[in-house]
């Protein structure tokens, strides 16, 4: 399996050029920096509110599958009630999930509950453009549907993506095809311009208050 996922790197590689790979990293460490200091105080805010309305921490974390099939913690403000997932199998949320708090929604809803991910952009485990990063539970289930999923591993995963801005969430077995199928147009397709468009728009979408 790993003989296979850097063959699939190396694939990619050869297809975006070394350039390619350089710029689309330093424009992530770039912009992820900045976003976490000009949003700082932001970050304060929700974190306040999230914390004002009831117990439990601010920052949600979880393990997610991102470049070459592995995994990594992703971090992302909480925006449901502790223990969500009390019973331990995943579940997917829907717009009326009664899971969601109040300021949960809220944030979810204009994808403020993303912004703690430009930390993992920083570090390198995300993009700030690319595929939205699955678990493995429902990886396993796309893949039965669709095995071109692995395809998707040659990039890192995005806090920004086509698939969400056009798509919106995935909280059924069907969006999540359709957000493939979209994924894997952006795969073959990637430029620079490209992701600047992608975040372009998708920064007037949330400044605006657009759901998507």
């Amino acid at each position: 399996m790993q003989e296979e996922l850097q063959k699939i790197d190396a694939g990619r590689a050869a297809e975006a050029g070394p350039a390619g790979s350089v710029m689309k990293r330093t424009m992530d460490i770039l912009v992820s920096g900045a976003g976490l200091i000009v949003l700082s105080p932001v970050f304060l805010a929700i974190w306040a509110a999230i914390r004002l309305e009831g117990p439990g921490k601010a920052i949600f974390s979880q393990e997610r599958i991102g470049f070459h099939g592995k995994p990594f913690t992703l971090f992302k403000f909480r925006s449901m009630v502790p223990d969500a997932e009390h019973d331990g199998v995943p579940a997917l949320c829907g717009e009326t999930d009664n899971r969601l708090t109040k300021v949960g929604a809220f944030i979810r809803h204009h994808h403020l509950d993303e912004l703690p991910q430009l930390w993992n952009v920083l570090k390198g485990d995300m993009s700030m453009v690319g595929y939205r990063p699955e678990r493995r539970y429902f990886i396993e289930k796309i893949k039965a549907e669709n095995p071109d999923y692995e395809r998707l591993f040659r990039i890192r995963p995005g806090v920004f993506s086509y698939a969400t801005l056009y798509n919106g969430y995935t909280d059924t077995m069907e969006k999540m095809l359709r957000r493939l199928e979209m994924d894997l147009d952006y795969l073959e397709h990637w430029s620079l311009w490209t992701d600047v468009k992608i975040i372009f728009l998708t920064a007037v979408a949330i400044v605006t208050g657009k759901r998507f």
